[in-house]
């Protein structure tokens, strides 16, 4: 059985920016509060991150930061994926050099590519580096979805631990997990899904819903893997208004505009990503009045 990164919820934490770079301070006070909060590992330069609209230097940056701050307490996993194979081995050998417990690879994007592709392009990431990686499979953004067959292939690397499974299919899942068994953890990477894939087997979320609650996030795994299952189900199912209007516009325009009404000098949103419309806006404040997250 491979060693799992981390059990519970890891959040795929925002990335402050300000109107010349990152907002390190900042970044430094997001990542504090999520360890005070409960997180489980904290997800760098993912999706969230926004690491789509980063400079390379800014990337590299983000990760070695993240590392720092959190010495040690908590996993830190980096985003390093790309639709260059190339240039992912490069990110993620860099993070690897930097620190970071392990990596969370996309799916080659825009390009994409054949199932066989996959196989190769993940291979040749997980060959040149000593860190366990993560799987992204998130086809709604990439245009490419792993196949179980793909899956049971590339989860005979001794380095290829887990996959944060965002295609949504429940169905999949079951899959996933009958054809790879221990040989590969799954992750939701929905947070309306945390309790059905934990009862598939999963070890837990890479969650957007952490930003903003991590401590909710945390205990809705954690009430399931203590046997609490009706708890850990109404948490879940409690929570749906909110993980809606997170989700009420693409990742992670909503979870960014979250953070600055909590307080957070979040900082603006990258182009393309704009502003919220003003009824999503006020859809998104009601929910995290609701759940006393603000007044």
């Amino acid at each position: 059985m491979k060693e799992t990164i981390f059990r519970g919820a890891g959040v795929a934490i925002i990335t402050p920016f300000t109107e010349d770079g990152i907002n390190f301070d900042e970044l430094g006070r997001i990542i504090e509060d999520q360890i005070a909060g409960g997180t489980d590992a904290i997800i760098i330069t993912g999706t969230t991150g926004e690491s789509a609209t980063m400079t390379d230097d800014e990337h590299k940056a983000a990760i070695k930061y993240a590392v720092e701050k959190v010495a040690g307490r908590i996993p830190v996993i980096a985003g390093t994926g790309s639709n260059e194979t190339a240039y992912a081995v490069q990110l993620s050998q860099y993070a690897e050099e930097v620190g970071a417990d392990a990596l969370l690879v996309v799916t080659p994007y825009y390009n994409k590519c054949t199932q066989k592709g996959l196989v190769k392009h993940f291979t040749a990431i997980a060959d040149a580096v000593n860190i366990p990686l993560i799987l992204y499979n998130v086809p709604s953004r990439t245009g490419v979805n792993i196949q179980v067959s793909t899956f049971a292939e590339l989860a005979k690397h001794p380095r290829i631990v887990a996959v944060k499974e965002a295609s949504g299919d429940l169905s999949a899942v079951a899959k996933i997990r009958h054809a790879c068994g221990d040989a590969l953890a799954v992750y939701s990477g929905n947070d309306d899904q945390i309790v059905p894939i934990l009862s598939l087997g999963g070890s837990g979320v890479i969650s957007v819903l952490s930003n903003v609650a991590p401590q909710m996030t945390h205990d809705i795994c954690q009430l399931y893997f203590d046997g609490k299952v009706k708890e850990a189900a109404d948490l879940q199912v409690g929570a749906i208004d909110l993980i809606s209007a997170l989700f009420c516009e693409v990742n992670p325009i909503p979870v960014k505009v979250a953070m600055r009404m909590l307080g957070y000098a979040a900082g603006p949103l990258r182009l393309p990503l704009t502003e919220m419309e003003p009824e999503h806006e006020a859809q998104l404040r009601a929910a995290l009045a609701n759940h006393g997250l603000i007044k």
